[in-house]
């Protein structure tokens, strides 16, 4: 611990139990010296165990439906009172297709589901920043993530229309974060981390193919999510004030490689 966020206050969504990237964020940052409101949906609370990292982190606890603005409003200006001022980092660590979730292919999704998860998984960055913005909710030099998944630029089959909203959260992230770097000081990035063994991430078909492939490929391995925690810290610390409109690839390699000797061995066993 280095106290690189003693004196920050912060709105962390998505911790839903300890797979959770945003859970392992939150028990960091509280170790760093941070004070922070936990939020998730109401849903997504009944089924995790929020409370019991809330009470770990001395933090307390808003319901939010991330696509409702009234809901962002009130989380946001609850927050600012019960910190006792502007917020200095945000965490977006929100992802869902209903598609998936309900088995459809990506040929023969349901329109109606494919809004609901683009709405939930990549329009709630944009609700959650124009509340922030329009209520000068930040604090100069205050740092947004959201974190991503580089299905968002290339193919991954299974993952379905999730890589669709990851592509759109990635845009976002460029665009209000032009804004709010100009006018708020306030830096936007996001995280295009490993496959991780979240509750999320496992429910994708051929999830533990496609982490195995991954970690053989990266030069590093794939990391973990407290890996990710780790570098997500970093990002809201002073210690990297004038990054901002990037995608980061926190994956061991993996983002700029071809092919690794792992791989080749593997094909040639299987020839």
């Amino acid at each position: 611990m280095y106290n690189l966020l003693k004196g920050k206050r912060g709105i962390i969504f998505g911790a839903l139990d300890q797979n959770s990237i945003a859970w392992k964020v939150a028990e960091r940052a509280h170790e760093e010296g941070a004070t922070f409101v936990l939020t998730n949906a109401p849903v997504a609370m009944r089924m995790g165990a929020i409370n019991e990292l809330a009470k770990k982190t001395n933090s307390q606890i808003i319901p939010a439906d991330a696509t409702s603005l009234e809901d962002i409003e009130n989380l946001v200006s609850k927050s600012v009172e019960i910190l006792g001022g502007k917020l200095d980092f945000v965490l977006h660590s929100i992802g869902m297709s209903v598609n998936v979730r309900k088995g459809l292919p990506y040929t023969k999704q349901n329109y109606k589901y494919t809004e609901k998860g683009w709405d939930v998984s990549a329009l709630s960055f944009h609700k959650v920043m124009n509340v922030l913005y329009n209520n000068d909710a930040m604090s100069e030099w205050g740092s947004i993530v959201a974190l991503t998944y580089m299905a968002a630029q290339r193919v991954f089959p299974d993952y379905n229309d999730m890589a669709d909203n990851k592509a759109y959260l990635e845009s976002i992230a460029r665009s209000f974060g032009y804004f709010f770097g100009v006018e708020k000081k306030v830096r936007v990035n996001t995280i295009s981390q490993s496959p991780t063994r979240t509750t999320a991430g496992s429910g994708v078909k051929g999830f533990d193919g496609f982490f195995n492939y991954a970690d053989k490929m990266s030069p590093l391995g794939n990391a973990t999510a407290l890996e990710c925690a780790d570098y997500t810290i970093s990002l809201f610390s002073d210690l990297t004030k004038k990054v901002t409109l990037q995608n980061l690839f926190h994956d061991g390699g993996f983002s700029n490689m071809g092919v690794s000797q792992a791989i080749i061995e593997n094909f040639e066993k299987n020839e």
